[in-house]
């Protein structure tokens, strides 16, 4: 386990930053598997103890990479939305089309097979963002109407994730927003028990 240290810490903030840089570059050039925490460390130019004080394996920086890098370009979409509507809905799907290609991209030779690994975290970020526009009054007027939020939710996040995964897993034929211009009306029929 990763050794507690002060997240605020420009420092900690410095070296995390070094070491997933380090990582980037090396997935450029090398597949995941045959990338060693001594290759991230040196790349880095650090030592694996401080490599191991900031993260746990490879695993978790590649995890940490992937969740920046999905925050970063579903914050740049959602930027000034603050209701949850169509527009928003659209918003975070053409985020989650922006994050695979980016994948995609930064992760050439390996894209399918890390889709997949953490494809459960990113379905239960893009529910929690969701979660964050609906109206928390509504949500907890009753034990049902939670439920069907939430499953609602659940519903959309992953019908976005999968969606926009088999986009781009199959080339993009056609760029995002037409993609999703053409995709939002079955979207907003899932959709309309949040918006209602």
């Amino acid at each position: 386990m990763a050794i507690n240290k002060n997240e605020a810490d420009p420092r900690v903030i410095r070296t995390r930053r070094l070491l997933q840089d380090a990582f980037a570059s090396l997935i450029q050039e090398k597949d995941f598997e045959s990338i060693t925490v001594r290759d991230i460390a040196e790349r880095a130019t650090v030592n694996r103890a401080t490599f191991y004080a900031h993260f746990v394996d490879k695993f978790e920086i590649l995890e940490a990479r992937l969740m920046d890098s999905f925050m970063t370009i579903i914050n740049r979409r959602i930027s000034g939305h603050e209701v949850l509507n169509e527009e928003t809905i659209q918003s975070i799907f053409l985020g989650v089309c922006d994050f695979h290609k980016s994948l995609s991209t930064m992760c050439k030779r390996r894209y399918t097979s890390l889709g997949a690994v953490f494809e459960i975290q990113i379905k239960e970020k893009i529910q929690t963002i969701l979660l964050s526009f609906i109206d928390k009054d509504k949500m907890l007027s009753s034990p049902n109407a939670q439920f069907l939020m939430n499953t609602a939710t659940n519903m959309l996040s992953w019908g976005m994730y999968g969606a926009a995964y088999a986009w781009n897993n199959e080339g993009r034929l056609i760029n995002a927003e037409s993609f999703v211009k053409q995709t939002m009306p079955l979207v907003m029929n899932g959709a309309k028990e949040l918006l209602g």
